[in-house]
């Protein structure tokens, strides 16, 4: 199991942990051993449930408990998970997240189903190269995303999630076609006037996707729709890279403040939202913000919040996707266990 750094030190590599082992043995036999828990590698099982999927099931949990029982299970989780103990996290409601996600995880004992996921393909002319980044979540802590581009737009896919939302979630989408121009420093640090400018950029796509409505429903009622010059560009807003400062608005929250100073360039976007257990989802406007090939950021205005996102240096061996189709139908298959 890769587990990202502790929060909120977004730029360290990943941890490692292993969760099993497969003993090959004469005869195409095998043994399957839990790693699970501090009391040694135990009796585990391996079913291959599909192509691309398997599942693992420990046959002896008791080696997962504890002398000291939750309470110490949990004070050792939260030293390997967290790097702190409770008494250091003084944010109410963080402590209730944490406790939360202790619950949620530990009632598998390593009785889980694994999915292949692949990469995401790169082309050329993509901003970066698309991949796996680590995120701060406020007080959920770091989470692991996959940015990939799809044409006009780039999406940000949670592969791992938190109670709000879940793995599979699509958390930002940036609309590549239209570019923001930050103010300068000193009005960049007015909250009011970096909204302003986004919702200008939300009602602009507001109308263009109005329009472009009207377009298909007057072809649907009148026959073969009416040719629609594009601009010569059609991919995206042009690219032009002018590096420019970058601080953020007072009142905007962030859990590093070891973020970069400047930027390369941001786009309209928008992040998603949602209750405890994915309830009331919305898409909520915001701004990414483009730092250098192995860093990115989002302001989330409604949440006045702000992710940065350092991408895993760790790598992968045989996990290309196949084809774009392949990538695209993952994508959907992850996004549709949770929705």
């Amino acid at each position: 199991m890769y587990l990202p750094p502790h929060d909120p030190h977004v730029d360290d590599p990943m941890r490692f942990k292993p969760l099993f082992r497969i003993h090959l043995m004469e005869r195409k036999s095998a043994t399957v051993e839990c790693m699970y828990g501090h009391r040694g590698p135990h009796n585990g099982h391996i079913q291959i449930v599909k192509k691309d999927e398997f599942s693992t099931k420990c046959n002896q949990t008791e080696h997962h408990r504890m002398s000291g029982g939750r309470q110490e299970e949990f004070r050792t989780w939260l030293r390997e998970e967290w790097g702190r103990t409770l008494e250091d996290i003084f944010h109410e409601h963080m402590q209730e997240l944490i406790l939360m996600k202790f619950i949620y995880t530990s009632q598998y004992d390593n009785c889980l189903t694994y999915r292949r996921i692949y990469l995401p393909p790169s082309h050329p002319d993509d901003l970066i190269r698309p991949g796996l980044f680590k995120g701060t979540y406020g007080s959920h802590g770091l989470e692991i995303v996959m940015l990939s581009f799809h044409g006009k737009h780039a999406r940000v896919t949670k592969i791992t999630g938190d109670p709000n939302i879940p793995a599979g979630q699509q958390t930002v989408e940036i609309d590549l076609m239209h570019r923001i121009q930050l103010p300068n420093v000193e009005s960049l640090c007015n909250f009011n006037e970096l909204s302003r400018i986004v919702l200008e950029a939300q009602e602009q796509v507001r109308q263009e996707q109005q329009r472009q409505e009207d377009r298909t429903e007057d072809g649907e009622s009148s026959g073969p729709p009416t040719e629609v010059r594009e601009p010569e560009n059609e991919g995206a807003a042009p690219l032009k890279e002018e590096p420019v400062q970058f601080v953020l608005p007072v009142g905007v929250s962030s859990r590093n403040e070891n973020y970069p100073r400047t930027c390369r360039m941001c786009f309209y976007g928008t992040g998603l939202i949602a209750g405890h257990g994915f309830t009331s989802p919305e898409r909520t406007p915001g701004v990414f913000i483009l730092f250098d090939e192995d860093r990115f950021g989002f302001i989330w205005l409604e949440l006045k919040s702000f992710s940065l996102y350092s991408r895993v240096q760790a790598t992968f061996r045989n996990a290309d996707a196949p084809s774009p189709q392949a990538f695209e139908e993952m994508l959907k298959n992850i996004q549709s266990l949770t929705s």
